[in-house]
């Protein structure tokens, strides 16, 4: 299997297919400081990025946003003092 870094996100697409638990298990180590979690029966991944202050965790939330909307994909972007939830 290609490595993460090196494939497309698909998860946009409507209908694309969803990762299996075997895929997921073989994946996550390429990612270990991301953490799987459920909402609303869906699974999506989910890291924490912590900064010095508002102002860098602001220009971080921006630069996530422009490279998010070259790609087409949209995460859920959460910006608080010193933290972004992604």
């Amino acid at each position: 299997m290609t490595e993460l870094k090196d494939r497309e996100c698909e998860a946009c697409r409507p209908g694309a297919p969803l990762a299996s638990q075997a895929e997921i298990e073989e994946l996550l180590p390429e990612i270990p400081d991301w953490a799987i979690i459920e909402e609303d029966g869906i699974k999506k991944l989910s890291r924490s990025y912590a900064f010095a202050n508002f102002v860098e965790a602001l220009a971080f939330t921006v630069k996530v946003g422009e490279l998010a909307e070259e790609f087409r994909h949209h995460p859920s972007l959460i910006t608080e003092w010193c933290r972004v939830q992604v």
